[in-house]
């Protein structure tokens, strides 16, 4: 499943929201103002904030040359999706 992921400012957009709610609902208050601009910045709703920390760019690799898959992180040896070596590739920084 393709998940919009986030740039290092909008992270820092979502995660300065984090338990600035004003609802009585003690989930909504911690999480409910950052998900709401999570869903506004990428138009997925999510659902579960853990997943929120997984869904920043930095922390994956740049695409594979051979499947156009984001690498599994920054120093991959492999693409974790089509197991092309990435010594095959051109490792280049974005």
């Amino acid at each position: 499943m393709e998940i919009p992921m986030l740039e290092p400012d909008e992270v820092d957009r979502v995660f300065g929201l984090v338990n600035t709610g004003e609802s009585a609902d003690p989930f909504q208050r911690e999480w409910g103002p950052a998900l709401r601009e999570y869903e506004h910045i990428t138009g997925f709703h999510e659902t579960n904030p853990m997943a929120l920390y997984h869904h920043q760019v930095k922390m994956f690799g740049p695409p594979c040359r051979r499947c156009g898959k984001p690498l599994t992180t920054p120093r991959a040896k492999i693409c974790g999706a089509c197991m092309e070596p990435v010594a095959a590739q051109k490792r280049t920084r974005w």
